[in-house]
């Protein structure tokens, strides 16, 4: 990512639980309900970023309680259906904190967002040689037989590991729980040990028919 890159400081908000934007990814979303649509509309008018949160706990049907960290993307490609949906793809920039929701006029929510936590996540990282990959491979190949994910092995092998890890975070059938914890991580490296931890715990469960998982 650029670090030119300029990011407002009143992020648009749309909660989908299970769903995370590590900085760096494409997340494409099918968006139909009326209030994400002017959301669309409205960010495709100004800066075209919106902030991807998951709910948390709490809040009402209509208004949950949301996570205290997201991630922000902007739309890098759009096309509106003839029955009135936009079926976009977001490009993961970087994270952001809550620190605070807005009340504004618009149906959609709309929060001062503080990025100094995630000023690492607008340069590009490289995985250190410490990191153990063989285990990680290994690890993977596992828990996509065990999950029904297919994959081009050969292509998957020869990729950056970052790449590796960040995707396998977005697509694996994981929790919202767990799903937070990989996109909260600290480093790549820090999570690439949580989703290490994640799938042997699947795995292990698996075996043995037991579950949990503590992050």
């Amino acid at each position: 990512m650029s670090e030119s890159v300029i990011l407002p400081s009143e992020l648009k908000l749309f909660p989908i639980r299970g769903c995370i934007l590590p900085p760096g990814e494409h997340l494409p979303l099918n968006v139909f309900e009326p209030r994400y649509l002017n959301m669309v509309d409205d960010a495709l008018a100004s800066d075209r970023i919106i902030g991807v949160i998951q709910p948390a706990p709490g809040g009402t049907p209509d208004k949950p309680a949301l996570q205290a960290v997201g991630g922000a993307g902007r739309i890098v490609s759009h096309q509106e259906t003839s029955d009135g949906r936009y079926l976009m793809v977001l490009e993961g920039l970087t994270r952001f904190a809550v620190e605070a929701e807005l009340d504004r006029q618009t149906p959609y929510r709309v929060a001062r967002a503080d990025y100094r936590p995630y000023t690492q996540d607008l340069v590009e990282v490289h995985m250190p040689p410490a990191l153990e990959v063989k285990g990680l491979l290994d690890r993977l190949h596992a828990y996509f037989d065990l999950v029904g994910i297919e994959t081009d092995w050969p292509a998957l092998e020869k990729a950056p590991l970052s790449l590796v890890i960040n995707k396998t975070a977005m697509a694996a059938p994981f929790d919202a729980e767990a799903k937070q914890s990989l996109l909260e991580a600290s480093s790549i490296p820090h999570r690439a040990e949580i989703l290490d931890r994640l799938m042997q715990y699947s795995l292990d469960e698996a075996a043995s028919g037991s579950q949990g998982w503590t992050p």
